[in-house]
């Protein structure tokens, strides 16, 4: 089952809508003693080919879960609006567990939304969580997609033909460096000659910029092209007019491009969404904080497209069963393009290392800076 409402404008009039609250309340008990409702709170809109689809997909698992109702609401804002939905999600609908699709949704509003409501769980998709400073009943989850990213550059060092591929990314965060990475890594496994020429636009979502850095990519030789940004779809597109192949990001942008599109890094979402869904109406108690991979199934990679050579395939394919059984990414010897060692030979950083939560480096075969 689903619902969806416009709540900000149902709750716009203070008046109507405590009058809403109260009047509508005992509807909420009603259905939350029939099925468990999820409420989903999206920052754009579901079908944006980026972010928000990559959580919108997760929901459609979610709604075939028995004895589970969905409520959503997307292009909420990361202000006081959040806090508007979620509380007549629970108040109208009778939400026993939350999901704030946004970063900037955990601070301050789902914090002060957990203490507001303890009866209720709200899940965000970070590890900010923590036990000494968050309420019990809140949490995190996060889908390690840099293991996405490195069969993305697998597959991209064995369909390119030049060798010559270019990378699109928002910010040089550590999160971020840490995909480009692993792309590049993944590259070289197939292709060791293979270089990755980066571009930063700036911030998240940056459509005329993206546009811009996938031309100059384009005109720069690059042949395969990936990206780090909210929503590829204008990378993608512009990328397949021009000829290039592309990797994607997210959620799958396969779609955008028919003749070029090499395969992409999504978030698993379902794999939390439905697991805590299925736990609660078992009565169980959900982990504050879930992390993982391949070995977890918490992240997947976009069916291959026609940019993608057999060879290719075959190589991301057994570089996803590697995945799966825990194989490290980062095997050294590797050294970070300025010639400073990173992993030394015979030694190798597990998936889930420490080290690679702070990232500030990118490496060998990478032409960029991140500063």
């Amino acid at each position: 089952m689903t619902a969806a409402i416009n709540r900000r404008s149902l709750l716009k009039s203070t008046a109507f809508g405590a009058a809403a609250l109260a009047s509508a309340s005992w509807a909420g008990r009603a259905r939350a003693a029939e099925n468990l409702v999820v409420g989903v709170v999206y920052v754009g809109p579901r079908g944006d080919f980026g972010w928000s689809q990559s959580h919108a997909t997760a929901v459609e698992a979610l709604k075939k879960v028995p004895g589970v109702t969905v409520v959503e609401e997307e292009n909420v804002p990361e202000t006081l609006a959040v806090s508007n939905t979620m509380r007549s999600m629970i108040e109208l609908d009778g939400a026993k567990l939350i999901f704030g699709a946004s970063f900037g949704y955990f601070n301050p509003f789902m914090i002060d939304m957990a203490k507001q409501y303890p009866d209720v769980q709200f899940r965000h998709p970070t590890t900010l969580w923590s036990a000494d400073k968050h309420p019990a009943n809140l949490g995190g989850y996060f889908a390690y997609l840099d293991q996405a990213h490195y069969v993305d550059g697998v597959a991209a060092g064995l369909s390119s033909k030049t060798g010559k591929i270019g990378y699109i990314a928002a910010k040089p965060i550590s999160l971020v460096l840490r995909n480009i990475n692993s792309f590049m890594l993944g590259a070289r496994l197939g292709n060791p000659n293979a270089t990755v020429k980066l571009i930063f636009t700036g911030d998240w979502s940056l459509p005329v910029r993206e546009a811009e850095a996938a031309n100059a990519l384009a005109g720069a030789g690059c042949d395969v092209v990936a990206c780090h940004v909210d929503s590829p779809k204008v990378i993608v597109e512009t990328l397949e007019r021009r000829g290039v192949k592309s990797c994607g990001h997210n959620a799958s942008q396969a779609s955008l491009a028919p003749k070029g599109f090499i395969t992409g890094a999504e978030n698993k979402y379902e794999t939390i969404y439905k697991g805590f869904a299925e736990a609660l109406v078992k009565g169980e108690k959900l982990p504050n904080v879930a992390v993982g991979g391949y070995d977890k199934d918490m992240v997947t990679n976009t069916a291959y497209g026609a940019g993608a050579t057999e060879e290719a395939r075959r190589a991301a394919d057994a570089a996803i069963a590697a995945l799966k059984t825990g194989k490290p990414i980062f095997v050294g010897p590797i050294n970070d393009n300025k010639g400073n060692v990173i992993v030394a030979a015979g030694s190798s950083l597990g998936n889930y290392a420490p080290e690679l939560e702070t990232t500030n480096y990118l490496v060998e075969g990478v032409e960029g800076s991140v500063t």
